[in-house]
């Protein structure tokens, strides 16, 4: 039994060395998040999708400026009574020209404008709520991963601890002043911290492609985020912040937007039963009541069938659903910024003076106890309590600092622009 449990700390520990050495030949990036987020707003393929269809949007707003296209037509014989093709000379055969223009009426020129330049903004705020979605992606992965590697220091440093008593008492044990149990208990602390170590890499190793994705960094790239950790005591207004949201969150003018197209729309389809107007102009060389006839033409289609009705109560009630959609999404926006408000406030509380004085002391203290059973002042019970003890502290420490730098991301997302400085 202890053969194969050795057998297996062997091979896992070859696992580790193996991974150290090949992540030690993988360059690394050391950048701030200033850095980070200037590069994001260059690379990101998704913000660059986004932009065309903006443009795109743009281009619409042009076209739907532009005038019908005056529309030409014509009717002559290919032959004439002397089987000649196109003989139109000496007054012979017959030509008919006719130039026309439609009007339209109504102002739905001007009002297919306006749901374009609608369109625009839609775009434009679709393409703010993708910079925001992505933004905040970029401050978790970015805090996560800084998270991580510092929580893999505590195991590193519990390791080389470990590992070092671990050899230390197996040569006592030689010796035959240990027990056989002491030497396993250690060698097990020490394979459960290894695999522990094993799974932070896991989850670096997935953050790390969702970042280099998100900065369009080189694959071969180690992205280590160089930050300085932000715990700046700020008064914050709910209320005010939930009016600054409701001019920068681009998924809630998304909606404004769209509520004004709908409406527009709805002023068009009305105008769209208002018939437009044909003027044109005819020349007929022989077949009308005088050679060479010219004429005026003047036409409109009668509403008498179709009045465009389907089409206004489509559009009127497309725009009494955008307006409680609106409504939604305004209440939604308020319980995002009180939340994140308050899950700020609680974040923040956990991270005093007081605590950061105390850890220091806590880590002063991990040292001493390492001393203290190296000189036997305290039992392998004692010390493998403590070594839980302190790594289960110094990673609650962490996942506190983890959870402020969080509610600052999720405060800066709920708001739709920057109000605490994160990292």
């Amino acid at each position: 039994m202890l053969r194969t449990y050795f057998r297996k700390f062997i091979i896992f520990a070859l696992v580790i060395i193996c991974g150290q050495k090949a992540s030690a030949q993988t360059d690394t990036l050391r950048i701030t998040i200033k850095d980070a987020e200037k590069t994001f707003l260059q690379n990101n393929l998704s913000l660059i999708a986004q932009k065309y269809n903006v443009d795109a949007a743009q281009a619409l707003v042009k076209q739907a400026k532009l005038w019908d296209n005056p529309v030409l037509s014509t009717d002559q014989n290919i032959t004439d009574a002397n089987k000649k093709f196109f003989n139109h000379s000496n007054g012979n055969g017959q030509v008919l020209v006719q130039l026309s223009q439609v009007f339209k009426t109504a102002g739905k020129r001007g009002k297919q404008v306006q749901i374009a330049n609608d369109d625009v903004q839609i775009q434009q705020a679709q393409f703010n709520d993708l910079l925001r979605n992505l933004h905040y992606n970029l401050l978790l992965d970015f805090a996560q991963v800084a998270n991580l590697i510092d929580q893999r220091k505590v195991y590193q440093m519990e390791i080389a601890s470990a590992t070092s008593m671990v050899n230390a008492i197996d040569k006592s044990y030689q010796a035959g002043n240990n027990s056989l149990k002491d030497v396993i208990r250690l060698k097990a602390l020490n394979f459960g911290l290894q695999n522990d170590l094993v799974e932070i890499d896991r989850q670096i190793n997935d953050l790390q492609s969702e970042l280099k994705t998100l900065l369009a960094a080189n694959p071969n790239q180690f992205i280590a985020p160089q930050i300085t950790f932000n715990n700046t005591d700020t008064t914050l207004n709910a209320a005010t912040l939930a009016e600054t949201a409701k001019a920068n969150r681009g998924d809630y003018l998304a909606n404004q937007y769209l509520l004004n197209q709908n409406n527009h729309n709805f002023a068009l389809q009305k105008a769209m039963a208002v018939p437009d107007i044909t003027i044109g102009s005819t020349y007929d060389q022989n077949s009308s009541y005088a050679r060479n006839f010219v004429g005026l033409e003047i036409s409109l289609p009668l509403p008498i069938f179709n009045r465009n009705q389907g089409n206004i109560k489509n559009a009127k009630l497309a725009a009494q659903s955008q307006e409680y959609t609106l409504k939604n999404s305004e209440l939604q926006l308020n319980n995002d910024v009180y939340s994140a408000v308050q899950q700020y406030q609680l974040s923040q509380q956990l991270l005093g003076s007081k605590e950061n004085d105390f850890y220091a002391k806590y880590d002063q203290l991990f040292k001493s106890m390492g001393k203290g059973f190296q000189l036997k002042q305290i039992n392998l019970q004692e010390y493998v309590d403590f070594f839980d003890s302190y790594r289960e502290t110094k990673l609650k420490i962490l996942q506190q600092q983890l959870n402020l730098q969080k509610a600052i991301a999720d405060l800066n997302y709920a708001v739709g622009t920057t109000v605490i400085n994160p990292l």
